[in-house]
């Protein structure tokens, strides 16, 4: 049989050329690092995190804790590297970022059937079945060559930030305390309160503080999930309290009361030495970082590890060229998986990628497709990057407006949502998958 290619050692990459190889099929996995990196990457390892260090919800009453377990029964080894290296984040699937991407490269460079090449690609391969998983930072040449394959289409953009991360001992711990939100699971968030004085002044600073030089941004073009703080901070004085500072469920132990705004800082390794800033994605410049987000009363001595950047992320106008199996419409050697699909998030395109391999494992296989159904989350995700009826297609994260509703009445928003994930893990294990 001959070898397929996968380009790109992300999330998605990394997970298509697993299950391809756990299935007999030998693959050549390309990856440009370590030669050559991007402005966001800072490690040669694979599947790097960027954004956060959170793959968020874990709970089945949430969609994203449904495609989780969804690639947990399916074999997923992003997932199994994930629970192996996770850290307590109250509610939610967080990870030691460094011994995940580790864990993850030395599972794919082991593997008898993965072969690793090193260097940029800057050509899709002309023969052969391909899996262009390169996320949404794909290098200039490559870029121009899916372009090509698309003469009638078009790429399109939007800009992507990253939260800036702090030492654990640089933090005031005097002006801040430990809590989850409504005291649910484990204390693990650093709450970092503000009174209405302080947050009105930290404002002020925050809309009117320099922005790093990101050609082509502009405030309209930016993609609502991962808004940079001070662009969302100049939507209204208040917007940032009903958003990553708001202070709901959070009581301050000295005073009884919830504050007028709580930054919310999380675990980003095993150690605990290091916390990423809740909703701080950003691209201030460096100095202003350290100037503005000082004015939080618990940081006013932070130790930045890393400040927030800026990029830009690109994404396929997936409806009109891919199908249901993440294959280019009319040339289907060739597919994509990832965050270039317009997936949005770590286990999105973790599950893209997924799907895009073992779909393929099956046609190389001379197998039917398993067609993953609209009410399984790995399905949803599916149907909608390629539906062709959606008018302005823009990045998506898993949610239970992506999948089919009952069809009767169940009371309770959460007992609702137990019952989609309750039918959809049925639906999945009725699949053939192997």
């Amino acid at each position: 049989m001959d070898k397929v290619t996968v380009i790109g050692a992300g999330l998605a990459g990394s997970e298509a050329a697993w299950q391809l190889a756990r299935r007999g099929i030998p693959v050549t996995l390309r990856e440009m690092k370590p030669q050559k990196m991007t402005p966001a990457h800072h490690s040669e390892y694979f599947g790097e995190l960027v954004c956060s260090n959170s793959l968020r919800s874990d709970q089945l009453e949430n969609a994203v804790g449904l495609l989780k377990e969804e690639l947990r029964r399916s074999g997923s080894l992003i997932m199994a590297c994930a629970d192996a290296h996770r850290v307590e984040a109250g509610g939610a699937l967080a990870v030691d970022r460094h011994a995940f991407a580790a864990a993850i490269t030395d599972a794919i460079k082991d593997h008898p059937g993965i072969t690793v090449v090193e260097g940029e690609v800057t050509e899709i391969p002309s023969e052969g079945d391909v899996i262009i998983a390169t996320g949404p930072l794909t290098s200039e040449a490559l870029s121009e060559r899916i372009a090509g394959l698309f003469p009638d289409s078009r790429y399109l953009n939007f800009f992507d930030a990253a939260a800036p991360l702090v030492t654990f001992d640089s933090i005031d711990m005097d002006s801040a305390w430990f809590a989850s939100r409504y005291d649910r699971g484990t204390p693990d968030y650093i709450n970092c309160p503000l009174s209405r004085e302080e947050y009105d002044a930290f404002w002020t600073e925050l809309t009117q503080a320099q922005e790093a030089e990101v050609h082509g941004f502009e405030d309209a073009g930016v993609f609502e999930g991962c808004m940079p703080v001070e662009v969302m901070a100049r939507r209204g004085r208040d917007t940032l309290c009903y958003g990553p500072l708001k202070p709901v469920g959070l009581k301050d132990p000295r005073t009884g009361k919830e504050p007028f705004a709580v930054v919310q800082l999380r675990q980003d390794n095993a150690q605990g030495s290091i916390y990423n800033m809740v909703g701080f994605q950003t691209h201030l410049k460096w100095p202003e970082q350290k100037r503005v987000f000082s004015m939080i009363p618990a940081l006013k001595n932070a130790q930045y590890v890393r400040y927030g950047v800026m990029h830009r992320n690109t994404f396929l106008d997936s409806p009109r060229l891919l199908d249901r199996y993440y294959r280019v419409r009319g040339n289907e050697r060739i597919m994509f998986a990832g965050q270039i699909t317009g997936v949005e998030g770590y286990v999105e395109s973790t599950a893209s990628g997924f799907l895009a391999a073992v779909e393929l494992a099956r046609r190389l296989e001379g197998k039917a497709p398993a067609n993953f159904p609209q009410e399984t989350a790995m399905g949803a995700l599916a149907l909608y990057i390629s539906d062709q009826s959606v008018v302005n297609f823009q990045p998506m994260n898993i949610n239970f407006g992506l999948i089919p509703s009952l069809g009767y009445r169940v009371k309770g928003k959460r007992n609702k949502n137990a019952e989609i994930s309750r039918r959809a893990l049925e639906a999945l294990d009725k699949l053939e998958l192997e």
